[in-house]
């Protein structure tokens, strides 16, 4: 089993400290490879290796055709053609996602550019838009400094299940780290409650896969 653990956070975290998505994250991930012996872990931290924005002249690199492409050019394709590639070798996909002003971060936002591609990861037919992302299991862990599960205000659920499920990715689960910002007591209650979400999405996993 390969799996891709993506840090979104613009926080790096290090020495137990920083971003509490990416804290979560590696939580999960090691309880990934514990249950799976042999399994293989790849690691994207967009806080220590940010991805370019998809801007003009990114797209105009990959609307040239790859012979004709200039050096700064294939450069420039070749960063998302290394992002691709680990989401196609992914057999499970571990999300960090914190929420910045009600949405995804940049970093995660510049990452779905990436590795949404026409006629790679997704493609569109006569019936409709067909996603080549499949047979993943993706874990998304959502940190947030206020409440906002099954509200309004938490545009990151819908967006993802409709980004990731455009790709082919419609295996998702979401753990939630909510009222982070709230004070040490809501934090640590909101870090417990993330917690037992994990374990019990893990273990309803290994359930279901020896049932």
């Amino acid at each position: 089993m390969n799996v891709l653990q993506v840090n979104s956070s613009a926080r790096v975290f290090e020495n137990d400290q920083g971003s509490h998505s990416t804290r979560l994250a590696n939580e999960l991930s090691a309880r990934l490879l514990a249950d799976h012996p042999g399994a293989t872990l790849t690691v994207r931290d967009l806080a220590r290796q940010p991805h370019p924005v998809l801007d003009e002249s990114a797209l105009g690199a990959l609307f040239t055709p790859a012979d004709a492409r200039s050096p700064e050019q294939a450069a420039r394709v070749a960063l998302d053609d290394a992002l691709i590639a680990e989401i196609q070798a992914a057999d499970v996909v571990v999300l960090g996602v914190p929420m910045y002003n009600f949405g995804v971060t940049a970093q995660l936002k510049n990452w779905i550019d990436a590795i949404a591609r026409a006629r790679v990861t997704f493609q569109y037919t006569e019936k409709g838009p067909v996603g080549l992302l499949t047979g993943k299991t993706v874990y998304a862990v959502l940190s947030r400094g206020g409440v906002h599960r099954d509200t309004p205000t938490d545009s990151q659920v819908p967006y993802l299940r409709a980004v990731l499920g455009f790709l082919g990715m419609t295996d998702v689960h979401f753990v939630y780290a909510e009222g982070l910002a709230m004070g040490p007591a809501a934090e640590a209650q909101a870090l417990a409650s993330a917690r037992a979400e994990i374990a019990a999405l893990l273990s309803r996993s290994e359930e279901e896969a020896t049932a």
